[in-house]
C-alpha cells in the first residue's frame, strides 16, 4: 500500500477519507492535517472549508482542489 493511500484511509472508522489536490501546485489538502495556519482545524473534511480559503502554497482557490486519485 502507498504512503498516499495509507494516509487516505482511517483505520479506526473504517472509512477512506477523500484528499484533494490543488491543480495549480499540486499541494495536497489532507483533511486529518487540515491547514492550521489558515484556520483550518485538523479533522475537518474538504466541503466543510470556507469557499474564501486559499491554498497555503499557492493561493489558488478552493474551486481549483479536484479528488485526488493514486
Amino acid at each position: 500500500m502507498t504512503d498516499n493511500v495509507a494516509a487516505a484511509q482511517n483505520s479506526t472508522a473504517g472509512t477512506v477519507v477523500e484528499l484533494w489536490i490543488c491543480v495549480t501546485c499540486g499541494m495536497i489538502y489532507d483533511p486529518a492535517e487540515g491547514d492550521p495556519d489558515g484556520g483550518i482545524a485538523p479533522g475537518t473534511a474538504f466541503a466543510d472549508i470556507p469557499d474564501e480559503w486559499v491554498c497555503p502554497v499557492c493561493g489558488a482557490r478552493k474551486a481549483d482542489f479536484v479528488p485526488y486519485e493514486d
